[in-house]
């Protein structure tokens, strides 16, 4: 009879502590960011372009694995680019992207979280201007596909309100010839729905 309220006792407190495991797990939640870029270019190891101005806007759904840790998947669409600028005039190179970041989240604290992840991107716009002694546009045709890394940082409140800094990491070729890849610090306002 003892050994029969043992056993029921363990198996209530076993079920409780699953439960309470659970509870501290935070819910998925899905949002919408935006923010300020800061783009540029590394040209074949020999520093970076000056940067192209430009902002990103997008939608992420964010899932716990465990307490302190996250994926949060994002479709993004980012103003990227650079400018060259020289004696004789300034040279902007505008690429427009559909990016795909895969970002696993770490919370040390629970409103601080650190991020990394691969990224994916679609060039869906692109456009070069000159400005300077004769102004006009000239066409380059930089490649489609863009690939890398993203590296960040962040503040989430309790309401789901976020402020971030991310910086990608570029490692697919903009051109043909020479080894140009996108360099981009992004500045993010999110809000979770």
């Amino acid at each position: 009879m003892k050994i029969k309220q043992i056993t029921i006792a363990l198996f209530f407190g076993v079920i409780a502590t699953m439960n309470a495991q659970d509870n501290t797990i935070p819910k998925s939640n899905g949002g919408i960011k935006g923010g300020y870029n800061l783009a540029a270019v590394s040209f074949d190891g020999d520093g970076e372009t000056e940067q192209r101005h430009g902002f990103h806007i997008g939608v992420y759904g964010e899932s716990f694995i465990s307490e302190s840790f996250s994926i949060q998947p994002e479709l993004m669409y980012s103003q990227q680019g650079y400018e060259i600028t020289n004696s004789s005039g300034t040279f902007t190179q505008k690429l427009d992207y559909i990016n795909l970041p895969l970002m696993l989240k770490a919370y040390p604290s629970k409103n601080f979280f650190l991020e990394a992840g691969p990224q994916i991107g679609l060039a869906v716009s692109h456009k070069e201007e000159y400005d300077g002694l004769f102004s006009g546009s000239q066409e380059y045709d930089p490649n489609n596909f863009d690939w890398g890394m993203n590296f960040g940082g962040g503040f989430k409140t309790d309401s789901g309100i976020s402020l971030g800094v991310r910086y990608h990491l570029g490692l697919g070729d903009l051109y043909d010839e020479g080894k140009a890849q996108n360099r981009v610090l992004q500045f993010s306002l999110g809000f979770d729905l």
